[in-house]
């Protein structure tokens, strides 16, 4: 690895990226990194790229080495999109729009986990790529967007609420009127009207070619993860996997959890965060390079 200070900028040969933090390294292949250090690589790197210009050589510079140590978030969201019809590449590069938007807006300052604010970000470029070239029908675009935004919205307030919103109180939490909201899911049958009268198999002078929507297949994106998971809830040790049960499974509180395993609430809480965390890492791994170094093995100091 070689000290930032001494690394150049490849778009400007003989340009010193300048820093005045000697300790900050970065690799010299970001997209060989193994998950954990892009995690706290990135972390280091946005607070360097605060106290940077815009436009100047060095904050490009680390802003594109951000990109290249978060591609692996970009191909974990769009292999839920795999089964549509356009290239794998093609949405991988529109993913990696999502990215750098994600990279511009986020406040390392507020401690939220760089994945957690990017993903969202970076399905959301996916998606607006479907949605524009899987409308059958004109619809307005303030439509398109109401149409997801009551989508997000449902599922979330179905979780707080634990059931399905009305729809007023729908059109109330998005701040719209009750016939916006009869107008947004008239939109949602025009969406989903494609679907349903495309032809599958039929060639250009034939009929209209399958296309797949843009809006997420949550079967097949559910059955994926679940696939993913497999090996790694495996991995895990009994006590790991009893926790996840009973959190999850039997939907305990981590205090009823702490009861019945005969520790602190805040021991609970420690135990499902170092889980998750290692959870989320096996599925960000991209599964044909495998998990980088270091990483695969049981916690050190897990009691």
């Amino acid at each position: 690895m070689t000290p930032l200070r001494d690394t150049l900028d490849p778009a400007h040969t003989g340009y010193p990226v300048d820093t005045t933090d000697d300790t900050l390294e970065i690799p010299e292949n970001p997209l060989a990194v193994s998950t954990d250090d892009a995690r706290s690589l990135s972390v280091a790197l946005f607070h360097r790229l605060r106290s940077l210009a815009e436009g100047t050589a060095e904050y490009s510079y680390v802003r594109n080495t951000l990109v290249e140590l978060n591609l692996s978030l970009v191909k974990y969201a769009a292999r839920r999109f795999r089964n549509r019809s356009e290239p794998f590449e093609d949405i991988v590069q529109v993913g990696t729009i999502g990215l750098i938007k994600a990279i511009n807006r986020y406040d390392v300052e507020r401690g939220v986990e760089f994945a957690t604010f990017a993903v969202p970000t970076i399905t959301g470029e996916m998606k607006r790529f479907f949605r524009d070239t899987s409308w059958s029908v004109k619809v307005p675009r303030r439509l398109q967007e109401l149409r997801l935004d009551m989508a997000k919205c449902c599922d979330a307030m179905e979780q707080d609420l634990g059931r399905r919103p009305t729809d007023h109180e729908l059109a109330e939490h998005l701040g719209v009127s009750d016939d916006a909201l009869a107008e947004g899911r008239q939109a949602a049958n025009c969406y989903v009207a494609e679907s349903l009268s495309t032809s599958v198999g039929q060639d250009a002078d034939g009929g209209a070619l399958p296309r797949s929507l843009g809006s997420e297949e949550e079967a097949y994106e559910r059955i994926e993860d679940l696939e993913t998971l497999k090996p790694l809830l495996n991995a895990l040790g009994e006590r790991d996997r009893l926790v996840l049960q009973l959190r999850f499974g039997e939907e305990l509180t981590q205090s009823q959890i702490g009861e019945r395993l005969g520790i602190s609430q805040m021991h609970v809480s420690r135990l499902l965060s170092r889980i998750m965390a290692r959870l989320r890492t096996g599925m960000l791994e991209d599964p044909l390079e495998g998990p980088g170094d270091g990483e695969g093995h049981e916690d050190a100091g897990a009691s």
